[in-house]
């Protein structure tokens, strides 16, 4: 915990984190930008996870990144919370300041900045309702979607996003404009790509305009973007809910470049 002893220490809170290509994004943006800070994992359990948010300040820790299965948790325990964190429901940035625990979600603006375009008047499907699925819907609905549908496998999940966010809930997968998988389908490369569509049930779909998978693979597509004629990968939108991160802590713009490199991209993508 106390690793970089003297820097500034940021991290990223998930159970499992293994995976996470934010200590790369983060550490490169640091370099450079010349800041002596350190950004690293820290996998921790449901059971562990309040107690550890807590004494994070005291080693040195400006701030954290939240992911699976903490964001409803890092809403709960923050002293303040963005309007963004508190109408989504799920936060999964937190801010070490004074004292107290400032919650933010910077999935919903970074989905929006990796997008790239308006979603104004687009008919949008969610597929998943968790606390990715209810950021994505939440900035759908405030970007001027026209509709936003969620699916999901336990329907009961979804009508509660659908409640609480404005949204609508689908029966199953349908046409849209604009689909967004905020499942984590595709994370193992050992299902085979009809295997993943057909869980999502887009097999009988046509692909929609725009895919966004917020699902990544290092090195490799995820099914989706393979499907897909135009898709937005997990990376990019990592990188920009990253980015907001990073400036929400330092006050520095992020240099985006430096992160996607970091993060394996070649590209925005698009």
């Amino acid at each position: 915990m106390l690793a970089g002893a003297g820097r500034t220490l940021c991290g990223v809170l998930g159970h499992p984190v293994g995976h996470s290509r934010s200590p790369a994004i983060h550490n490169a943006a640091y370099e450079a930008l010349g800041l002596d800070w350190r950004y690293v994992k820290l996998p921790v359990p449901p059971e562990r996870f309040e107690e550890t948010v807590r004494a994070l300040p005291a080693s040195g820790y400006r701030g954290a990144n939240v992911t699976i299965p903490h964001k409803l948790a890092a809403l709960r325990i923050a002293d303040a919370a963005t309007p963004a964190a508190a109408a989504i429901g799920a936060a999964n940035t937190l801010t070490f300041a004074d004292g107290r625990i400032e919650a933010d979600n910077t999935d919903a603006g970074g989905f929006l900045d990796a997008l790239g375009r308006p979603v104004a008047g687009l008919r949008a499907l969610v597929l998943g309702a968790g606390g990715a699925g209810r950021a994505v819907a939440w900035a759908l609905r405030e970007a001027g979607a026209s509709e936003v549908l969620v699916w999901n496998r336990t329907r009961e999940r979804a009508e509660e996003l659908a409640r609480d966010l404005g949204a609508s809930v689908a029966d199953r997968p349908a046409p849209a404009d604009l689909l967004v998988n905020a499942t984590s389908m595709g994370l193992d490369p050992s299902v085979p790509d009809d295997d993943a569509l057909a869980a999502l049930g887009l097999d009988a779909l046509d692909p929609p305009e725009l895919v966004v998978d917020l699902v990544y693979r290092a090195g490799d597509a995820t099914p989706l973007v393979r499907w897909a004629p135009h898709a937005v990968d997990g990376l990019e939108v990592l990188v920009r809910q990253g980015a907001r991160s990073f400036q929400l802590w330092t006050g520095r713009p992020p240099p985006l470049d430096a992160m996607r490199a970091a993060a394996g991209k070649t590209s925005t993508g698009t």
